[in-house]
């Protein structure tokens, strides 16, 4: 396996992060800043660098390299397998204006992929419209049972405005991509982990609807998270970041972290980034620093455990809560992976609106939130 990455900022035009060499056919990853993935110029500038390279977007609230968390760049990572090959499919969550159903949509996407010899598939996902919980459900319908999935949710830094990806074509909003790798000798490990702690007395869940959260404990659930914020409540939705939920359903057998993404005044209910369902118990959640960049370590350390192989790329998606928790120190969770994974090994990745991968030792993917997931990949 070949790399070559290039950054490109606001301030300064597109810039080697490792050495120019060619490559042929790469699959070519550009995750950035949502302003300049607009940009109209955007396709023609990345493939004048490299012309035969097939190109996924995704839009950020942050973009990762070994030696960068920017938030105001791109950066492209092109990648040439020479034992292995790809197949890159794409779908759209919204239909003539009308948002699509997220579980046909992602059970439509996989079975648009060939199946012999599939090995793994990687997702870039918008993060705006999609009901991520129900697009792990479609596609967990569509794969067979030895295939991985893995990837993330789109983001907007924290603005939460809209979000964008493609397949070799500008960005725009709506868009699915999964990325299907082949290969006898392909070798794909993950793992994920978050580093939360839960606080605060258990609730149940009496009424919701999908990602919509009505009531806790047959009161409002939008009062009772106000209540515990204090005077933190008046930076909502934005300071919902910092304290998501532990949710834990009746037919779960592990407990999934969900951040509220928006909250609506009038219906006195908070919007998540995935579904939560009736009956589920839920909790507050917290963290700090420490904690975060030790789960990032214990994440690498898992993921590579399992390998035979050094791997070649490590695909990060991280979520933005940890972003805003981890601040100034944002890129020393990167730092604690590149020690474990070796400083040899091609870091990219965004921060997200959502992570998708299976639980350890399980192999249907889930939508997660506030983890580090990631993925190494090696020939």
């Amino acid at each position: 396996m070949k790399t070559v990455q290039l950054k490109k900022t606001t301030q300064s035009d597109w810039q080697y992060l490792s050495e120019d060499i060619p490559l042929q056919k790469p699959l070519v990853l550009v995750f950035g800043n949502r302003y300049m993935l607009e940009s109209g110029t955007l396709l023609k500038e990345v493939r004048s660098l490299f012309p035969d390279g097939e190109f996924v977007f995704g839009s950020s609230s942050g973009d990762i390299t070994s030696q960068y968390v920017d938030d105001e760049s791109i950066t492209l990572t092109a990648i040439e397998f020479e034992k292995s090959c790809f197949e890159i499919k794409t779908a759209n969550v919204v239909k003539n204006g009308v948002k699509a159903d997220s579980y046909e949509t992602g059970k439509n996407l996989i079975n648009q992929l060939h199946k012999k010899g599939l090995k793994h598939v990687f997702v870039v996902s918008e993060g705006s419209f999609v009901n991520g919980s129900q697009l792990t459900l479609g596609m967990n319908s569509a794969i067979d049972d030895n295939v991985l999935i893995t990837g993330g949710l789109c983001g907007d830094a924290a603005r939460f405005e809209k979000t964008l990806a493609s397949y070799n074509e500008l960005p725009k909003s709506g868009e699915i991509v999964a990325i299907g790798l082949y290969g006898e000798t392909l070798e794909v490990s993950f793992a994920i982990n978050g580093g939360w702690t839960p606080f605060g007395p258990e609730r149940i869940v009496t009424k919701s609807k999908e990602n919509i959260l009505y009531e806790l404990d047959n009161k409002p659930a939008l009062d009772l998270y106000k209540k515990y914020l204090g005077d933190k409540s008046k930076e909502l939705p934005a300071a919902a970041l910092l304290y998501p939920l532990k949710v834990k359903s009746t037919n779960e057998k592990q407990s999934i972290v969900r951040t509220i993404l928006n909250i609506d005044e009038e219906e006195n209910s908070m919007i998540l980034a995935g579904d939560i369902l009736e009956n589920s118990r839920v909790q507050l959640m917290m963290t700090n620093v420490d904690n975060i960049v030790d789960a990032s370590e214990k994440a690498a350390s898992q993921a590579l455990k399992s390998r035979k192989n050094k791997p070649d790329l490590a695909i990060l998606v991280s979520c933005i809560g940890r972003k805003l928790v981890l601040d100034q120190r944002v890129e020393e969770e990167v730092e604690e992976i590149l020690e474990v994974v070796g400083k040899e090994t091609t870091i990219c990745g965004l921060y997200s609106y959502g992570e998708i991968a299976p639980f350890s030792n399980e192999q249907n993917c889930q939508l997660h939130n506030q983890t580090m997931t990631i993925t190494l990949i090696s020939e």
